[in-house]
């Protein structure tokens, strides 16, 4: 799940589209406000970080993300303004990851985007993370319940680990294609449907953490 912090509403819905026709779940903010208040509620893998900003702007943005225990691993990709050597520094020496100057195309986005997650998240993501009595290995490949393996499909892997990855996140059909099909497949969102069907019986017990999201798509969730 990826931040994009921008004021103006067509570049932000622009860096959305783009974000999610390559797979990512993508979710934008024009003010420092309404990052925060999302701040609160969701831990985003990466943040695209614009300096110029209406109110508080991205220096002070980032300056608490890199201050705050729970945030300063976040990966940031800052995006400066042609030409303002100083912030571009400045954002490298607060911790930022990478740094884009406007204009930029998308293309290069994509590809700075790509490369801070390669060079982050093998710190970020742990090799198991385990709910209830379900477990997965994701350096082994391996999916235990009740700490007896189970055997899945390769999409169902991966299906299961991206739930499990973003807890209470809903991902819609679409996206879930695009996430583990990937967008140059032409098959039908029935696909998901059948294989989040078949997740859930190999999951046993565990496959009630998997929820539909009506009108949207599906989510896992912790039960008490």
């Amino acid at each position: 799940m990826i931040f994009c912090v921008e004021d103006d509403n067509g570049i932000r819905d622009l860096m959305i589209y783009t974000l999610t026709a390559s797979g990512y779940e993508a979710f934008g903010f024009g003010t420092a406000k309404e990052f925060w208040k999302q701040m609160d509620e969701k831990t985003p893998q990466l943040i695209l970080l614009d300096i110029m900003l209406p109110g508080e702007d991205g220096i002070s943005i980032l300056k608490k993300l890199k201050d705050n225990e729970e945030t300063k691993d976040i990966p940031v990709i800052m995006a400066t303004a042609k030409g303002t050597e100083y912030d571009k520094v400045m954002g490298l020496d607060m911790g930022a990851d990478d740094y884009l100057a406007k204009p930029f195309g998308m293309m290069e986005m994509i590809s700075r985007v790509k490369a801070v997650l390669r060079r982050t998240l093998p710190k970020n993501e742990q090799e198991s993370n385990r709910i209830g009595n379900l477990r997965i290995n994701k350096k082994e490949h391996t999916v235990y319940l009740q700490d007896e393996p189970i055997a899945l499909t390769l999409k169902e892997y991966e299906l299961l680990q991206l739930f499990m990855d973003n807890l209470g996140v809903a991902f819609s059909r679409e996206t879930l294609m695009s996430r583990i099909w990937g967008s140059s497949y032409v098959g039908e969102s029935r696909t998901v449907d059948v294989h989040i069907g078949s997740l859930r019986t190999k999951l046993g017990d565990c496959g009630e953490y998997i929820e539909t999201v009506r009108g949207v798509g599906y989510r896992m969730v912790k039960k008490a």
